[in-house]
């Protein structure tokens, strides 16, 4: 999600040309829905082995490309580029694998200076000056813009499906992570909920591969705690699910990807982050527009420890950031 600004750069930059990502098929369905990508190269990952990467560099060789931006660098990815004979390769100046590449930026990223979005910006806008003398874009959020008539119908539809009248605020809840970043636990997620809960609340509590179970748990949670609550388990795609985290009045989440989809759609996100250099809310900031994000992390002396952070504090922070969102 956070490559978007950078394709929509490039597509502002270069209207006729055709852009495609290289991305793993598991990516596939959101890369789809980006309105600045032409076409889809997909990866077989160092998994396929030898064979995959023939395949991927037979693939890549047919398409003969121009110009070739590696947002985040691998040897594999930089041996790709070389042997398929892409004359101007991109990279950041970073690792060994910024040999194979005949442009390098010095960016420094591991100091989390800046979001990581604007960092592959930066990479961009460096590769478009070479051909433009500006590199002034305009984009701004939403990064992920879904038809305004298709959303109503799907907000009704979704609405009748979970028996819930028109005045609720759906207060989306995904406790699942991949293993991104540490965590809140579930217990946490579900005192925050019964912390910051209001009659007009309805918790949606998603689950991504793999999650059910561990979202199942949860919904006993609130349960017990006498939280009106649902479960969204979608079982259509990623697409589908991506499109109903578009009806959330509130997103809430680790810092993960679902966390990140929700900000490229301009929904209003809490993220809850590690207090760790690499995994500062600075860094990887969602796309969401200013002031429609907030950053949550435990004190700054305990660094990955998510059980330390404050409930009651960040209860009160996300009531605030409600009331001013929908006052």
């Amino acid at each position: 999600m956070l490559s978007w600004p950078g394709f929509a750069a490039l597509k502002q930059a270069f209207p006729e040309a055709q852009i495609v990502a290289l991305v793993p098929n598991y990516t596939k369905p959101i890369a789809e829905l980006c309105p600045w990508i032409d076409d889809l190269l997909i990866d077989p990952t160092e998994n396929a082995g030898v064979t995959g990467f023939q395949q991927l560099l037979k693939e890549t060789r047919a398409q003969r490309f121009d110009l070739m931006i590696t947002l985040f660098s691998t040897t594999r990815i930089g041996l790709l580029g070389l042997l398929a004979g892409i004359p101007q390769r991109w990279a950041p100046a970073t690792k060994l694998a910024q040999l194979f590449y005949n442009h390098r930026l010095s960016q420094k990223r591991s100091r989390s200076e800046k979001p990581e979005y604007q960092y592959n910006l930066d990479l961009v806008e460096a590769s478009i000056a070479q051909y433009q003398e500006t590199t002034q874009h305009l984009f701004s959020a939403p990064y992920l813009p879904l038809d305004a008539d298709e959303l109503e119908q799907l907000r009704q539809q979704f609405l009748q499906q979970q028996q819930l009248p028109e005045s609720q605020r759906l207060i989306f809840i995904h406790a699942g992570h991949g293993g991104s970043a540490n965590n809140l636990s579930l217990e946490q997620y579900a005192d925050l909920a019964a912390t910051i809960d209001v009659p007009t609340n309805c918790y949606i509590l998603t689950a991504g591969p793999g999650e059910l179970e561990a979202t199942q748990q949860l919904a006993s949670m609130f349960k017990e705690r006498g939280l009106n609550h649902r479960l969204f388990n979608s079982t259509d795609g990623l697409q589908s699910f991506t499109k109903h985290l578009a009806l959330a009045h509130l997103f809430i989440a680790g810092s993960t990807g679902t966390l990140h989809i929700a900000g490229a759609l301009n929904r209003p996100t809490v993220g809850f982050y590690p207090n760790r250099r690499s995994s500062t809310p600075l860094r990887w900031r969602t796309l969401n527009a200013q002031g429609r994000y907030l950053a949550l992390t435990p004190p700054s002396d305990i660094e990955q420890d998510m059980s330390r952070v404050d409930i009651d504090s960040a209860a009160e922070q996300i009531r605030a950031f409600l009331t001013r969102l929908y006052t």
